[in-house]
C-alpha cells in the first residue's frame, strides 16, 4: 500500500458560512432578522438581532505561510476561498486527497452556542433551522458524496430538538453538534434526564452526538506571560475532562445504541484515561455507588465513543489499547492545526506500520459506518483514493498566499508570543467593537 492508495474521510473540518447563508432559508415571518454580514472597514462582521456576535475569520489560516499564523483574517478577501465557497472547498479537498468531510459551523459556534441563550426563542429556532437547511442543501448537497452533514438543535426545548433530529435524519443527516458540557452555558447537566428526548431521537434515528473541543470545557491560559504554545499544546486534550464526565453519564444504560464523537482531541491519551477510569471504579464504586452493570468504564468508552486524530503516532502505535473500530481521522481544515495540502503524507507517517485492514478502518471505513456515509455508491471506490482525487486538482494553486492581512498578535521583537498577546489581539479585534 502507498500513500496514493489511501482513502481519507475527515470527521472534523469547519466551514466559514458565506454572507448569504441564512437569507434563503429564513422563514418569511423572520425575513430581515436573519444573521447577516456587514462591512466595517476591512472587517466583515456577522450581526444577529443588532448585535455583532463574533467575526468569522478566527483560525481560518489555511493556505497562509506558517510565519503569518496569528494574523487572524477579518474579512472574506483575507481567507482562502475554500473556507467559505463550497465549490472551492471541493477543489481543496481534491488537492489534499480528501474524499469526505464533516464540517462544523463557525459563526454559530461549533455547537450553535450563539443561538442558545437569545431571549427570542422563536427567531433563534428559525435561525438554527435556517442554518441546518443551508448546511444540508447548499453546502453538503452541492457536492453529493463529499460531505457528512451535521445539524444543530435548540437546547431550550427538547421536544423541538427531537423534532429537528427526526426532520433532518429523514433527509440523511446523522450527526449532531452539542456542547461537551451544556451546564457551562446555563443548561442542565448531561446527567439530568432533561436531555432524554434528544438522546431518544438520536438513538432512534442513528444520529451521532459530536462534541467538539471548545464548546464546553476549555483549556485555561496559565498566565498572560505563558507562551501561547503551552495553551495550544493543552487545548485538544482538554476534552479528556469531558470524556470522563460522559463515561459516567446515565444515557448509555437508557439508550444502549447511542454513540458520541470526541471531535478533535486526538487519541494518544485515551489508554491512560481508561486505565485510570477502571482503577477509579474498582477502588471507589463501593462508596460512590457507580454501577456499570457488571461492565467497566472502559467498556462504555469502547462501545459508545468515536475518537479521531490528525497526527498521533503514539496513539496509532497503541491501538491495541483502544477499539480500533471507533477510531477515525480528521483534517481540521481550515484551522491552524490542519496539514493541508499534505494531509495524506502527514497521516501516512503514522499509519504505514499498520495492516491495510486497520488503515482502511481508521482512514474511512469507521467514519463511513458510524456516520451513515456512503460515497462509494456515488463515486465508485476506485475513484476515491488520494491519487485519483489529486488528478482532479491539477488546476488548484497550493502555494502559500503571502500578506493577506488581518489582526496582528503584536509581538515583533523575537520574543515568544504569549497568552496575553493573543488575548489582547482578540480583544482588539472583537466584533462587538465594530458596530
Amino acid at each position: 500500500m502507498k500513500v496514493e492508495d489511501l482513502i481519507l474521510v475527515s470527521v472534523d473540518d469547519h466551514a466559514i458560512e458565506p454572507p448569504n447563508a441564512f437569507a434563503r432559508h429564513m422563514p418569511e415571518r423572520f425575513k430581515g432578522r436573519e444573521p447577516h454580514v456587514v462591512k466595517r472597514g476591512d472587517r466583515d462582521v456577522w450581526v444577529f438581532e443588532e448585535q455583532a456576535t463574533g467575526y468569522m475569520g478566527l483560525n481560518s489560516v489555511v493556505g497562509r505561510p506558517k510565519e503569518e499564523y496569528g494574523m487572524e483574517p477579518l474579512g472574506y478577501d483575507q481567507m482562502r476561498r475554500g473556507t467559505w465557497s463550497v465549490a472551492d472547498r471541493v477543489d481543496d479537498m481534491n488537492a489534499n486527497g480528501v474524499l469526505g468531510s464533516l464540517c462544523f459551523p463557525t459563526f454559530p459556534g461549533f455547537a450553535g452556542q450563539r443561538f442558545q441563550n437569545h431571549p427570542d426563542r422563536a427567531v433563534s429556532l428559525a435561525a438554527i433551522q435556517a442554518y441546518n437547511d443551508w448546511h444540508l442543501h447548499d453546502w453538503c448537497n452541492a457536492a453529493p458524496g463529499r460531505f457528512i452533514p451535521l445539524m444543530l438543535v435548540p437546547w431550550w426545548d427538547m421536544q423541538a430538538a427531537a423534532a429537528e433530529v427526526t426532520r433532518l435524519a429523514k433527509q440523511g443527516v446523522h450527526a449532531l453538534s452539542l456542547s461537551d458540557n451544556p451546564a457551562i452555558h446555563g443548561y442542565p447537566s448531561i446527567h439530568s434526564d432533561y436531555w432524554d428526548p434528544l438522546w431518544q431521537a438520536c438513538s432512534d434515528n442513528n444520529v451521532v452526538i459530536c462534541c467538539h473541543i471548545g464548546t464546553g470545557v476549555k483549556a485555561n491560559h496559565a498566565s498572560d506571560l505563558s507562551p501561547i504554545d503551552a495553551w495550544i499544546t493543552s487545548m485538544p486534550i482538554s476534552i479528556a475532562n469531558s470524556a470522563a464526565d460522559w463515561i459516567w453519564a446515565p444515557m448509555w444504560k437508557k439508550f444502549p445504541n447511542l454513540r458520541m464523537a470526541l471531535s478533535e482531541g486526538s487519541i494518544g491519551w485515551i489508554p491512560y484515561l481508561l486505565e485510570r477510569a477502571d482503577f477509579t471504579h474498582r477502588h471507589h464504586n463501593a462508596w460512590t455507588n457507580s454501577n456499570f452493570g457488571g461492565q467497566m468504564p472502559s467498556d462504555i468508552f469502547h462501545k459508545h465513543f468515536i475518537t479521531c486524530f490528525i497526527e498521533d503516532n503514539f496513539g496509532l502505535q497503541n491501538l491495541k489499547f483502544m477499539n480500533e473500530d471507533m477510531v477515525t481521522w480528521e483534517s481540521d481544515y481550515p484551522h491552524s492545526d490542519c496539514t493541508w495540502p499534505n494531509s495524506p503524507e502527514s497521516a501516512w507517517e503514522g499509519l504505514q506500520h499498520l495492516s491495510k485492514e486497520t488503515i482502511d478502518k481508521v482512514t474511512h471505513l469507521n467514519a463511513m459506518r458510524e456516520f451513515s456515509f456512503d460515497p462509494f455508491s456515488i463515486h465508485g471506490r476506485e475513484n476515491c483514493t488520494v491519487g485519483e482525487l489529486r488528478k482532479k486538482a491539477t488546476h488548484v494553486k497550493i502555494e502559500p498566499a503571502l500578506g493577506l492581512g488581518g489582526a496582528d498578535h503584536g509581538r515583533n521583537d523575537g520574543k515568544p508570543v504569549t497568552s496575553g498577546d493573543i488575548n489582547a489581539m482578540f480583544e482588539k479585534a472583537d466584533a462587538g467593537t465594530a458596530l
